[in-house]
């Protein structure tokens, strides 16, 4: 579509289908974000337009999600740009949530340290157990010929 529009500025437009395609998501995606509140194209008709200012939101909520924020969270954020020209109020907002979200990030990373520790532990008992299980064939096999000689003797003692 890329249209552009002469109010003054020439503002250019997008459909949805190139949106989706230049983030490379789906056209659905942009309308569960628009169901959401996240996201208010215009419309031509029946037809969803989107401005530069639209494209700058989705960046935003895929950003927000890529790193973890729940979609409550990026709204909260959203809102902060339309009510406050100064953006102290969202640069404030921000530092809280990335914050909150660093030390959930430290945490998991914690759990997962010990949690790789642990499975390294039993990978090593595991193979250990194997090793083992690799070495009592061949003993038993060494034990049982040293036994058929006698067992031999013992047979033909019987006869």
């Amino acid at each position: 579509m890329n249209i552009e529009k002469n109010d003054g500025a020439d503002q250019q437009l997008f459909a949805i289908t190139e949106i989706a395609h230049e983030f490379g998501i789906s056209t659905r995606t942009i309308r569960f974000y628009e169901a959401k509140g996240l996201l208010s194209p215009e419309r031509v008709g029946s037809t969803r337009v989107f401005r530069k200012r639209d494209r700058a939101r989705l960046l935003l909520i895929l950003r927000g999600k890529r790193l973890g924020f729940s979609l409550k969270d990026i709204s909260d954020y959203l809102s902060l740009y339309d009510a406050d020209n100064t953006q102290k109020p969202q640069i404030l907002l921000l530092q809280s949530k990335v914050d909150e979200r660093l030390n959930q990030l430290e945490m998991q990373l914690q759990d997962l340290e010990i949690t790789i520790s642990e499975l390294r532990e039993i990978r090593q008992l595991a193979q250990d157990q194997l090793q083992k299980f690799q070495q009592q064939p061949q003993e038993k096999s060494q034990v049982k010929s040293q036994e058929k000689p006698h067992e031999k003797s013992k047979v033909s003692n019987d006869l």
